[in-house]
């Protein structure tokens, strides 16, 4: 289809040598007729006199002045922008302001600017409401913003592309047959529902994210709509319904995370939830080859872990590595006090949305310096976890497990952990907590901190 497969931007660097229309620079009325007066009243001899010896210079018009802005300009795009910004507030309504806006957005992109980039495409999406290619990318840069007055509009625009789509007002092609015909527009259509989905999913709108995956994957079995179906269920606890859409997930990926889903997430996301509802990783091999067999797609591996801490057995005995700059944590120096441990990963979808609780829980402990919080980290591959945080920006100490899980037999997450003043377990919760999580947490705390067992949660 024409809109899919267009240039997301025309390049409009050579924008100088297009023709330009008018901009509104033609004379008004009033000033022609202020010219005629002068011709009427003036005499010939005195106003040839005059213009010889004071010439009124002619001012640039439109055009002119545009083609200025571009020329000074040169190959500096910090300038092209703030040129072409200062023509526009002169001429906000000039007949050129829509291919304007296209080298704006292209020069914001390459500077790195997104919010100027997502002004200027929605601006084009205003002036030209079927233009797919630009509406499209308006939608991508509204996801990436990531506030909800822009998530709701990229919606509105995923919506009016759906309908775009449905419509099929585009004409097909002579070189293909009706089918590969509708074969494009029904992956034309799984794409913008699986955005759409994500879009619903960053507003907490389940059941129409829900919605959209469904329909989606029901189009075209595809690994990343059966990953956020996956999610969604499991943040749901129907962990059955995860672990069917985490198999299919997991058989459909490609390996990597570049250009579709990353198979060994989706292994660890399988193996979490499977762990959850079985207690042990028994009966999950064959399910998974079941899948395999069921929608002929291959299966991947994870990479070895690099064993830390080996051998120690006393948690206040280990040296846990911080993520990002920082000293080694030596729990030997905080021995005697109550360790609150949230074991997480960057791949677990229920990790993020347990993490906030687990602050609020540490902030109510500010004051007591004799309560140390750790989020403690167990990603196999390290290099994911360095962008989370500083996306994520947790407010407890983030380290890497380096073996404590193994301690405590951590084999699904979140697992949190109260440890008292013994390094005994007191509290434990697996899972994404209920309602009541973050009293019981709350609870336990205070027991350890008084001698008081309170249990544990699941």
């Amino acid at each position: 289809m024409n809109w899919r497969s267009a240039k997301t931007i025309e390049l409009l660097c050579a924008l100088a040598s297009l023709p330009v229309a008018q901009c509104g620079a033609t004379p008004s009325a009033q000033q022609s007729d202020e010219r005629q007066a002068d011709k009427k009243t003036t005499p010939p001899a005195a106003s040839k006199s005059a213009a010889k010896q004071n010439p009124v210079p002619k001012p640039p018009s439109a055009d002119e002045e545009l083609q200025e802005s571009i020329d000074s300009a040169g190959n500096d795009r910090v300038a092209l922008v703030r040129n072409l910004e200062a023509f526009l507030k002169k001429y906000p309504e000039a007949q050129q302001r829509g291919r304007i806006y296209r080298a704006l957005v292209e020069a914001c992109l390459q500077l790195r600017d997104s919010p100027r980039a997502t002004d200027y495409a929605e601006r084009i999406v205003a002036l030209s409401p079927d233009d797919m290619s630009i509406t499209l990318l308006a939608i991508q840069l509204l996801e990436r913003s990531g506030d909800e007055a822009g998530l709701r509009r990229a919606t509105s625009y995923a919506s009016r592309v759906l309908e775009f789509i449905e419509r099929g007002t585009e004409e097909k092609s002579p070189k293909i047959s009706k089918e590969q015909w509708e074969a494009e527009r029904n992956r034309d259509r799984t794409s913008v529902l699986l955005l759409r989905g994500r879009l619903y999913l960053k507003l907490h709108e389940t059941a129409k994210s829900r919605a959209d995956f469904e329909t989606s994957y029901g189009l075209a079995p595809n690994a990343e709509a059966a990953e956020k179906l996956g999610e969604i269920a499991e943040l749901n606890k129907e962990l059955l319904s995860a672990i069917q859409e985490y198999a299919r997930a997991f058989a459909l990926g490609d390996g990597s995370a570049k250009g579709g889903v990353e198979r060994r997430a989706i292994r660890q996301k399988l193996g979490n939830v499977w762990r959850l509802a079985h207690g042990t990783d028994d009966g999950l091999g064959e399910y998974i080859l079941r899948t395999y067999d069921e929608l002929n797609a291959a299966t991947s591996g994870g990479h070895p872990v690099v064993a830390r801490n080996s051998g120690v057995k006393d948690p206040f005995e280990f040296t846990l590595r911080r993520v990002g700059d920082g000293p080694a944590l030596n729990l030997a120096g905080e021995k005697g006090k109550v360790l609150v441990v949230n074991f997480w990963a960057t791949w677990c979808g229920p990790c993020r949305a347990l993490e906030p609780i687990f602050e609020r829980v540490a902030v109510g402990f500010g004051a007591e310096h004799d309560v140390v919080f750790l989020a403690a980290d167990c990603d196999e591959d390290e290099s994911l976890v360095g962008p989370f945080v500083a996306e994520m920006k947790p407010r407890t100490t983030v380290v890497f497990a380096d073996g404590l899980d193994r301690v405590f037999a951590v084999n699904s997450f979140p697992t949190v952990l109260v440890i008292d003043r013994g390094g005994r377990i007191v509290y434990r919760a697996e899972g994404f907590g209920d309602d009541s999580f973050e009293d019981a947490l709350t609870g336990a705390i205070r027991g350890a901190l008084t001698g008081v067992e309170v249990g544990s949660g699941l």
